[in-house]
């Protein structure tokens, strides 16, 4: 009895909170399915992966192919686009939603602010399909309203979507044009959790806005803001395949070509399925390293991290 007992009071405590565990069933079983069983396919990346065979059937090949990617002549290319376009985007594009939700937390014109708001909202939810549409479309060297503009302040059309040393800029700025209201709403949650009396109280000592942000605002977003350039961080390798893929040209390439879409050349239009899942492995477990890296750093310079 008495080892029944604490699994009847386990029992008991499931039933009486069973609508909780109906509530988070949904996630977890989307994480299983979609998350945990697929990770039975990586091992094609150590096979010679024959469709007719099967994955089970397949023969092992070890290493191979990860000895293939890092001899490849478009090793070094790939992994350089892909750590400079992503550092770019961190260090431009990270700041931008805390700047911008300290800005909109000093409006005190109610309906102003939620105009400001829906309009910086509004880009987030505008496909990435348009929003490569949109590019193309105003950056033409024809008839672009970009070059237009450079036109008539006496400038020479530049063709920004051929040219490699531009691809970088207009990736991230777009990026930061399409995200940064949306990335806003974090951050302005935070700083609805900063007690009024702590601006109260500095606005009695003499301080200025300026100063209040410095010192109460900044502070009390600042774990959010670590939490987040952790994830940030982690996904460094990761850039979203979408847009950059629908970005590119031809004349571009030399700038615009990173892993996720050397993965979909190689592995579904060029079929060499075991070598983009060994690509695609390498690039996660790169991400994998640099997370407990950097949250390694962040625990230990500012007591906030994930674990």
């Amino acid at each position: 009895m008495k080892r029944g007992t604490p699994l009847k009071q386990r029992a008991s405590r499931l039933l009486k909170s069973y609508q909780l565990y109906l509530f988070v069933l949904p996630a977890v079983l989307y994480y299983v399915l979609f998350h945990y069983v697929p990770l039975y396919g990586i091992q094609i990346a150590f096979k010679n992966f024959l469709a007719f065979k099967g994955i089970a059937g397949s023969p092992w090949v070890g290493l191979e192919h990860f000895e293939r990617f890092f001899r490849s002549f478009e090793f070094t290319k790939i992994i350089l686009n892909t750590i400079k376009l992503s550092v770019l985007q961190l260090v431009v594009g990270f700041p931008a939603p805390i700047i911008l939700a300290l800005m909109l937390n000093q409006l005190m014109h109610k309906r102003f602010k939620k105009f400001v708001q829906t309009v910086i909202y509004a880009p987030h939810f505008i496909s990435t399909v348009v929003i490569a549409g949109m590019l193309f479309l105003f950056l033409s060297p024809d008839t672009g309203m970009v070059n237009k503009l450079i036109g008539l302040f006496g400038g020479e059309p530049v063709f920004f979507m051929g040219d490699p040393d531009w691809f970088r800029p207009v990736y991230v700025l777009s990026e930061i044009w399409q995200n940064t209201g949306w990335g806003t709403i974090i951050y302005l949650a935070a700083l609805t959790t900063i007690s009024p009396e702590l601006h109260e109280s500095a606005v009695v000592d003499g301080a200025n806005k300026f100063q209040r942000i410095l010192h109460i605002d900044i502070p009390g977003i600042m774990p959010t803001a670590v939490i987040l350039l952790i994830l940030s961080t982690g996904n460094i390798m990761s850039l979203g395949f979408e847009k950059v893929y629908l970005l590119q040209t031809p004349l571009n390439l030399p700038s615009s070509e990173i892993i996720s879409t050397y993965v979909y050349k190689t592995g579904l239009v060029g079929a060499q399925y075991s070598f983009s899942t060994a690509v695609g492995l390498f690039n996660s477990i790169i991400n994998f390293i640099i997370l407990i890296t950097v949250n390694q750093i962040a625990k230990k310079a500012s007591n906030t991290s994930l674990w």
